[in-house]
């Protein structure tokens, strides 16, 4: 999610910032989340106010930008100060009258020599945010970028070709196929990269945040390519689409939410992170996944930034605050999944119902691993769909040595006033052959 607006400040000092579909910022290449605030107004010092000033918002410092975010949706759109346009951060002198005001910064920013000052209303740790900015902006890590950038242009084979064919004249591929042979080209030629990377470790260090931040970009491609048209190549993009989501989810989070970071909002912006994180593992999973499995997919992403079982399930029932598309689930059996809210269980019972009533089902049940493969999910989340079929009244049990398995529930089209009769009509008829057949 993008903000649409019209920028807010005067040349162009605020900048438009892209959001995600939680309202988590979308980082650049290499760019790493360091503090965050909550409660922060963003006023002009400048008699008459150079710009619209911004009202309680969450200010993120990146290793790049300044980013504000409404806290409400009061008609503020997410804006971003870029720190190289930050060229004087003024000193934070403490005194008497200090202490009846809310903290603030004050720093001088281009075009035009604009005085931007930052009210800090809530809580947080003021003196460590004030320490990180003046870190991130004499660290600098924008020109770091500009200079590789200008390397890679100047390494690179010429201009880009535009339109079907290539500089070779041969046929572009589009679509998540040409997606997928791009970025096989951005890799063979960043092979010697990662063998040069692999013999010290401080240098496989360095390269390893490049390969994360590659992961992030082909993230956003994923989840923003459009299907394929052409149905005959189906098959093969589903097969690089999952191959290329079992690549992202081992290679990790850029820029993971941390305690430092965050402060007091770390349970807010760890729910918001997961809601952005979850989506390909949910639909690797068929659309809902048990908080276990979640629990070592998320941990794993996050490298040596672990979280406890309680921070992640505190994450998930802050979904409820939020308009994400995700949601915590507990069934009556106590097991909790996550799961999309576009998640049908009538389509699911529907599916249930298909497998059970077919010929050879009818005769001999079905377990929990037949219902998963059925609906090409986990055994676990098929035994509790299974469980839910069966208090709907849709199935009926058999336990016996050889495990648990559901039978179609006949009863119902059993007629109570002539139990003896046998109908030859409706899913009791079909029984009554398939039982047949059986004892032959």
């Amino acid at each position: 999610m993008a903000s649409g607006s019209s920028s807010i400040g005067i040349g162009g000092l605020f900048e438009n910032a892209e959001v995600t579909t939680s309202g988590r910022p979308v980082l650049r290449r290499n760019e790493v989340e360091c503090f965050l605030l909550s409660s922060v107004d963003i006023d002009s010092e400048d008699d008459p106010p150079r710009f619209t000033a911004l009202r309680s918002g969450n200010l993120i410092l990146t290793t790049h930008r300044l980013i504000w975010i409404p806290s409400q949706s009061n008609g503020a759109v997410p804006s971003s100060v870029p720190l190289a346009a930050v060229t004087h951060i003024y000193s934070h002198k403490k005194s008497i009258k200090s202490m009846f005001h809310s903290p603030r910064i004050r720093f001088q920013a281009n075009p035009g020599s604009i005085v931007v000052t930052i009210v800090f209303r809530g809580k947080g740790d003021f003196d460590e945010f004030l320490t990180k900015l003046w870190e991130c902006w004499r660290g600098r890590a924008w020109e770091e970028e500009e200079k590789s950038e200008s390397e890679t242009s100047r390494s690179g084979s010429g201009t880009v070709a535009q339109g079907l064919y290539g500089n070779d004249g041969t046929v572009r591929m589009v679509g998540l196929a040409g997606i997928l042979r791009k970025e096989q080209e951005q890799w063979e030629s960043t092979d010697k990269s990662l063998q040069d990377a692999f013999q010290d470790l401080n240098a496989l260090m360095s390269k390893a945040k490049e390969m994360v931040s590659l992961a992030e970009k082909m993230r956003q491609k994923l989840l923003s390519a459009p299907s394929s048209q052409n149905g005959s190549t189906d098959d093969e993009e589903m097969g690089s689409k999952e191959e290329m989501q079992q690549w992202m989810l081992s290679v990790g989070i850029i820029s993971p939410v941390t305690k430092e970071s965050a402060g007091a909002l770390y349970h807010q912006e760890l729910s918001r992170q997961l809601a952005d994180f979850v989506r390909i593992p949910l639909e690797q999973a068929g659309g809902m996944i048990s908080l276990t499995d979640m629990y070592y997919h998320f941990n794993r992403a996050r490298g040596t930034e672990l979280i406890s079982p309680d921070d992640l399930w505190q994450a998930c029932t802050l979904w409820e605050k939020f308009d994400v598309p995700v949601m915590l689930r507990k069934f009556d059996s106590g097991v909790m999944v996550i799961q999309n809210k576009s998640h049908s269980d009538e389509e699911v019972m529907s599916r249930i119902r298909m497998l059970v009533t077919k010929t050879e089902t009818l005769k001999v049940g079905v377990t929990a691993s037949d219902a998963a493969l059925t609906l090409k999910i986990a055994p676990a989340m098929a035994k509790e769909h299974l469980l839910t079929a069966e208090t709907k009244g849709l199935l009926c049990r058999d336990m016996s040595p050889d495990g648990l398995r559901f039978y179609f529930n006949l009863f119902p089209e059993i007629d109570p006033t002539n139990i003896h009769i046998v109908n030859d009509f409706g899913t009791y008829g079909e029984w009554i052959k398939a039982t047949c057949l059986m004892s032959v």
